[in-house]
């Protein structure tokens, strides 16, 4: 059971980064829980919504399911060229 607060709707269809390889998921944070809540596959797509320099952060999947990882995990997706000229001011 997913708590409501670990869901966001509408889900997104665009993302940020990708799991490089298999990583455990928590709903809170790595220290309140005991074990995983769950795990990503490698090469899930993810959106990275926290990040503060530290080895944890939050990010959310195509389900829309808003939980913490190890941010050493993620590798950045390319953008595309027409996202690259919109953030650039081209």
């Amino acid at each position: 059971m997913v708590p409501v607060e670990n869901l966001i709707r509408p889900a997104p269809n665009q993302f940020t980064h990708q799991l490089v390889e298999a990583e455990p998921f928590y709903f809170t944070t790595k220290q309140d829980s005991e074990a995983p809540n769950g795990r990503f596959e490698a090469g899930t797509a993810v959106v990275l919504l926290t990040y503060d320099g530290a080895t944890r952060c939050r990010v959310v999947d195509g389900r829309g399911l808003y939980v913490e990882v190890g941010y050493e995990s993620l590798a950045e997706l390319a953008r595309s060229r027409s996202e690259r000229s919109v953030t650039q001011g081209g």
